[in-house]
């Protein structure tokens, strides 16, 4: 019982709760792309809202996309 209630209060707190919106720039289409049933545009910066507890992964996820971060704030 007293592991479950340690859980709980954790999955609730407030870096769960908060989202992140990475302003992106450069990304291109590439061999791990061309899975995805859509078009990559490379044009212009596109706009990515990240859960607090996922920004490492999509930080790096960006970068194998040759992606650059021009920004980072909060929703």
């Amino acid at each position: 019982m007293l592991g479950r209630s340690a859980l709980t209060r954790a999955s609730s707190s407030t870096s769960d709760n908060r989202i992140f919106v990475y302003e992106v720039e450069g990304l291109r289409q590439n061999e791990q792309t061309e899975k995805n049933n859509y078009q990559i545009r490379n044009s212009s910066t596109v706009l990515i809202q990240v859960p607090y507890n996922r920004m490492n992964e999509q930080m790096r996820r960006i970068n194998r996309l040759g992606g650059k971060i021009v920004s980072i704030r909060p929703l």
